[in-house]
């Protein structure tokens, strides 16, 4: 499994529209998930190392994130064909054994990864409550090993976004594994 860095940062960028199925059956979209103080959308899956490494720590932030006013969702975009473990099903067993405080949404189709330019896994957008990006970086500086003092990247920008509306302007790119796109 390759590494892939996605870009940084492209502040005030419009985050793209989305309705897709949420692990419960329920549709979710972008206005409805947007909090009072923005908005946390990350691309993640349940096969990838990087995901697994920080899963519960990020649990804690997103959940510290709501109390600022953020929310957050996560989209699944992996075609599951050769990676099983991606399917809707495993989805919503991971979801529920991890009491998961954000919706865990489905992207069937991959239009959604496509719109927002995800590459890997996990890839973090945090938007402002204008709907305005303003952080695209790691989630913190451990990659796949499991680092639980370090710099906590994703939490501190986005408390930033709450309290100012804007990211920090020095932003260290994502880490993980590419998205598993579909043959066409």
């Amino acid at each position: 499994m390759a590494s892939i860095h996605p870009p940084i940062c492209e502040f005030g960028w419009q985050a793209p529209e989305f309705s897709l199925k949420n692990v419960d059956g329920n549709m979710v979209t972008l206005q409805s998930s947007m909090g009072e103080h923005g908005l946390l959308v990350m691309f993640i899956c349940n096969h990838c190392p990087y995901v697994k490494a920080i899963l519960p720590r990020l649990i804690a932030d997103v959940l510290e994130m709501q109390t600022l006013g953020v929310n957050t969702v996560a989209i699944m975009s992996n075609d599951p064909t050769d990676y099983p473990e991606d399917s809707f099903e495993h989805m919503q067993k991971i979801s529920k054994e991890m009491a998961f405080p954000f919706p865990y949404l489905l992207d069937e189709t991959q239009q959604i990864a496509k719109h927002y330019g995800a590459v890997c896994t996990p890839d973090f957008f945090g938007f402002n409550q204008k709907g305005e990006l303003q952080y695209r970086g790691r989630f913190d500086e451990s990659r796949k090993e499991t680092a639980p003092d370090s710099s906590r990247d994703l939490y501190k920008a986005m408390k930033l976004v709450a309290e100012t509306g804007h990211g920090p302007m020095e932003q260290t790119s994502s880490i993980g594994c590419s998205i598993k796109w579909r043959e066409a």
